[in-house]
C-alpha cells in the first residue's frame, strides 16, 4: 500500500472543502502513475483512519471521483482505479524541476516570436521617466469617463449594452468617431468605414493580417516603428526598407522600387514619423498619393498622435486625399486621452471593415461596450475636444522647456530638431557612442530612458532614442535633464 499519510497534505483552514482536497490529491496520484488503472484504493474506513478524517469526508471524496469516472466500485472487492484509464509510467522526483505540470518548459515544439527589447517598465529606483512619448496620465479626463460609466451602469439599458455589441465597435461610438474624425482630420466617412479596436496596435495587426501572406514584400521607412516591423515579419513578410530623412520617407526611392518589384503593402507614418518625429513634406505627400493611385498600392497610414501639434495647423492625413480607397487609416484615442483605456480605430472602405471585423471576431468577439459608450458620450458632449485643447497648450509648454534645457545642458552630446508636434524628441548621438551604457548609468541615478535597442535597424547610419517630454512636469523635466547630464559625464 502507498504511504498515503506522507502523500497527503490537508489544509483544514483552507477555502477548498476537505473532501475535495482528498479527491484532487487522489486524481493527481492517478495522473502521476502512482495509482495505475485497476489498482485498489484503501476502503473509506482505512483511508479516514490514515488521514485522521471523518469517514463521511472520505466517502464524499470517493463519490466525487466516481462521478468523474476516476474510480469504480467492484462488488465484494472494494474501490478500484478505473481500468479504462491509460497506463502512465510513474515519474521519479528530481529536485529543482519546479512544481506541478507547468514547472518546466513546454513538452512540445512551437515557433518562437522574434526577439524584442524588454518592456519599458519603471522600477522602484526610478524617480523620473523619459518614455517613448506618452501623454501625462495625471491630466487624463478619467473623472469624466467614470461619470459616464456610472450613468450608463445605472440606466435601464445597462444589461443590453453590456451583453451585446458588434465586433467593429458600438454603433454609438462609431457614429461619434466618424463626426470627430471628419471635423479634425477631414475624413469624409460614415460609421460603416470605422472599426473600433483595443488600441492602435490591434488595428495595425488586423489590417496587416488581412493583407499579408508569407513571402509578400512590405515597404517601410528606415528607421521605423519597431512593433510594426515585428508585426509584418511575424506574418511572414519581407521588409523593403526606404530611407527616412528630414522631409520624411524617400518617395522617389519608393517609386523606383515599385517599378521593379511587386510590393504588397506600404506602411507609412507621414504626420509624426516614428521614431524620428519628422513630417512628410507637401511635395512628397502629393507624389506619394500619385504612386498609390498608379500602382493600386495598399497603404496602412499610422497616425498615432495626430491630435498634438504646436507650430501650425496639423497636416491632413493621406487618407483625407484622393487615394481611390487604397489607404487604411489607423489612430488611437488612448494617446489622445492619456488613459489606460485601450481604444484605437481603423478607417477603411466598408468592405474591408466587414472582413476585418470577421477576422477580429476569431480572437476577440467585441470590445468593452461600456467604455466605448462612455467615450462616445464624451465625444458628443465636447469634453474630448476641450481636453485636447487644454493638453495641447500644456504639452507645447513642456516641449519648449524640454528642448531649451536640452540645448543648454546636452548640446555637446545630443543633436535634435525641435518637433512641430507629438510628444517626444528624437535625440541622436555621435557615431560609436554607447546609448546602452548611458541608459544604464542614468538608471543607476534614478532616470529611466531607452537603451536604443528598438531603434537600431539595418541601414541606419545615425542612432538615437526618443525622449518623451509630455508626461513630465516642469520639476520632473529639470530633474531629468540634470540626471541625464550627470550620466553623460560619469
Amino acid at each position: 500500500m502507498l504511504p498515503y499519510k506522507t502523500l497527503f497534505f490537508i489544509d483544514k483552514q483552507g477555502a477548498i472543502p476537505i473532501y475535495q482536497q482528498v479527491a484532487e490529491r487522489l486524481i493527481r496520484l492517478i495522473q502521476e502513475g502512482r495509482l495505475p488503472p485497476g489498482a485498489f484504493l484503501p476502503s473509506t474506513r482505512e483511508l479516514s483512519a490514515i488521514l485522521e478524517l471523518h469517514r463521511k469526508t472520505v466517502v464524499a471524496a470517493y463519490e466525487e471521483l466516481a462521478r468523474q469516472d476516476w474510480i469504480q466500485t467492484v462488488p465484494r472487492k472494494g474501490v478500484m482505479v478505473s481500468p479504462n484509464l491509460p497506463v502512465i509510467k510513474p515519474r521519479s522526483f528530481h529536485g529543482g524541476e519546479g512544481t506541478g505540470a507547468f514547472g518546466g518548459k513546454a513538452g512540445f515544439v512551437f515557433p518562437h516570436t522574434a526577439m524584442q527589447p524588454p518592456p519599458f517598465l519603471p522600477k522602484a529606483g526610478h524617480r523620473v521617466v523619459l518614455n517613448d512619448g506618452f501623454p501625462d496620465s495625471r491630466e487624463s479626463p478619467l473623472p469624466l469617463l467614470l461619470r459616464e460609466c456610472r450613468r450608463l451602469t445605472t440606466g435601464k439599458a445597462y444589461a443590453k449594452k453590456l451583453m451585446y455589441g458588434a465586433s467593429s465597435g458600438t454603433e454609438h461610438l462609431r457614429d461619434a468617431l466618424a463626426t470627430h474624425l471628419a471635423g479634425t482630420r477631414g475624413l469624409a466617412i460614415k460609421p460603416d468605414n470605422l472599426m473600433v479596436t483595443r488600441g492602435a496596435q490591434m488595428a495595425l495587426y488586423l489590417a496587416a493580417a488581412l493583407l499579408i501572406r508569407p513571402g509578400d514584400k512590405v515597404m517601410i521607412g528606415s528607421p521605423n516603428y519597431y512593433f510594426a516591423n515585428l508585426t509584418f515579419e511575424q506574418l511572414g513578410a519581407t521588409l523593403v526598407r526606404i530611407p527616412v530623412d528630414d522631409q520624411g520617407i524617400d518617395v522617389q526611392a519608393m517609386g523606383a522600387i515599385l517599378k521593379k518589384e511587386t510590393i504588397r503593402m506600404l506602411y507609412v507614418i507621414p504626420h509624426h514619423h516614428h521614431p524620428t518625429t519628422v513630417t512628410l513634406s507637401a511635395e512628397r505627400r502629393m507624389h506619394l498619393l500619385e504612386l498609390i493611385r498608379e500602382h493600386n498600392l495598399a497603404v496602412i497610414e499610422d497616425d498615432y498622435d495626430y491630435d498634438f501639434h504646436y507650430a501650425s495647423a496639423p497636416i491632413l492625413p493621406l487618407a483625407s486625399g484622393d487615394h481611390k480607397g487604397n489607404v487604411i487609416y489607423i489612430g488611437s484615442m488612448t494617446k489622445s486621452l492619456a488613459l489606460s483605456l485601450r481604444i484605437g480605430f481603423m478607417v477603411a472602405t466598408a468592405d474591408f471593415i466587414v472582413e476585418t471585423a470577421r477576422l477580429r471576431r476569431i480572437m476577440d468577439l467585441r470590445g468593452d461596450n461600456i467604455m466605448e459608450e462612455a467615450l462616445a458620450a464624451l465625444l458628443d458632449s465636447g469634453d474630448v475636444d476641450r481636453h485636447l485643447k487644454k493638453t495641447n497648450k500644456l504639452y507645447r509648454e513642456r516641449r519648449d522647456l524640454f528642448c531649451s534645457l536640452l540645448d543648454e545642458k546636452m548640446s555637446d552630446l545630443i543633436t535634435f530638431k525641435k518637433p512641430d508636434g507629438g510628444m517626444a524628441v528624437w535625440a541622436t548621438f555621435p557615431p560609436g557612442y554607447s546609448i546602452e551604457a548611458l541608459s544604464q548609468r542614468a538608471s543607476a541615478l534614478g532616470l529611466l530612458i531607452s537603451d536604443g535597442a528598438a531603434y537600431r535597424q539595418p541601414g541606419m547610419k545615425v542612432f538615437g532614442i526618443r525622449l518623451g517630454f509630455a508626461s513630465v512636469d516642469e520639476a520632473e523635466t529639470r530633474e531629468a535633464i540634470k540626471l541625464l547630464r550627470k550620466a553623460a559625464d560619469a
